[in-house]
């Protein structure tokens, strides 16, 4: 008889995950005759459902594809007592026999808001664990139901079809050769199915009050705006958000590819941005590239929102002699002489 059926999607996502891990690993300077190291991959666990589930389907399939298996906890010390609960979870995925395991503290800052701090907080100690143990990947229990909400933050907050894409199930970390570091193999099953895995195989959990707290945006949307929707439009509305992230990372990463063959074409002999040719582009593919142009220039990423590039693109669609236009990190953007200027003020 085979493993329960929770146990058993959970174990499939995470094999296809780690095949891909394995092949992203494999190099020609490897021969066929020549075993290549041994990798190590981690799983980012807090001790909820989803990445207990994670840490055990790890633990069962790294060893038989020849692959090393870790864990590691992040401490933000938001709560009483939530050092100790780290060294919970410590415990548990050692007992779950993953190795090396580590819990990291962090201090969580103000920019942004909590949930944003605390994420920058817990990727930065993610990062730094990786960098340490030289691990190829980690993964990340974000599952259907967390990609869905994501879909609905990035809906409310306007941001573009980017925001709409949610999150990526390959994505990269801070530091050199990080592109691939995060691997989420959950996005395709729901929160339940996790849950289940832990329940059947006598895995305590944790849950996080944070989660339940209607102080938090994200806890206001699974708890009342999801039940909401649901309610309205009848049961699958999770599974139609999922479905409509992929279809817009599909989108957006095919506009990101189309502005990256055309900005050459727009820049004149000095490199300056041409506004006639810029005008010529669909607006989807010049907002692209003036928002390359604005990070390039210093503007952080994380502090330029839409309205920021829908001014600049005013400079070119709705000239009328207007000034310069400020934008985060001190960098100013300018018509000047049917060139657009975007450099440090």
């Amino acid at each position: 008889m085979g493993p329960h059926p929770a146990v058993a999607a959970i174990r499939l996502a995470v094999r296809r995950v780690l095949h891909d891990i394995l092949n992203d690993t494999q190099t020609p300077e490897h021969s066929s005759h020549e075993r290549p190291p041994s990798p190590l991959v981690l799983v980012a666990c807090s001790g909820g459902a989803d990445s207990m589930a994670l840490a055990s389907a790890l633990a069962f399939e790294a060893p038989k594809l020849g692959i090393r298996a870790g864990g590691v906890t992040v401490d933000h010390g938001l709560q009483a007592g939530s050092d100790l609960r780290a060294d919970e979870v410590v415990l548990r995925l050692r007992e779950l026999g993953l190795d090396p395991v580590d819990s990291a503290a962090v201090t969580v800052g103000r920019g942004g808001g909590p949930e944003a701090a605390a994420r920058d907080a817990r990727y930065a100690a993610l990062d730094a664990a990786a960098e340490r143990h030289g691990a190829t990947a980690i993964l990340l229990g974000h599952t259907r139901d967390d990609q869905a909400e994501t879909v609905l933050l990035g809906l409310a907050r306007g941001s573009g079809i980017r925001s709409l894409s949610g999150m990526a199930a390959v994505s990269g970390g801070g530091g050199p050769g990080a592109d691939r570091r995060y691997r989420r193999p959950f996005l395709q099953l729901d929160r339940q199915t996790a849950r289940k895995a832990c329940m059947v195989q006598s895995l305590p959990v944790w849950d996080d009050p944070h989660n339940a707290d209607p102080a938090y945006t994200r806890s206001r949307l699974r708890h009342e705006g999801l039940p909401a929707l649901e309610k309205a439009l009848g049961k699958g509305v999770v599974e139609a958000l999922a479905r409509t992230a992929q279809l817009s990372r599909d989108d957006a990463d095919a506009l990101d590819t189309w502005a990256g063959q055309a900005e050459a074409a727009v820049r004149d002999a000095t490199g300056r941005l041409v506004c006639a040719k810029l005008y010529a582009l669909p607006p989807a593919v010049r907002r692209r590239i003036l928002r390359r142009a604005a990070i390039e220039a210093g503007a952080p990423a994380g502090s330029l929102f839409a309205r920021h590039i829908e001014e600049v693109d005013r400079l070119i669609t709705g000239w009328r002699g207007q000034g310069a236009i400020n934008l985060p990190g001190k960098v100013v953007a300018q018509r000047q002489g049917g060139r657009l200027v975007i450099r440090q003020g």
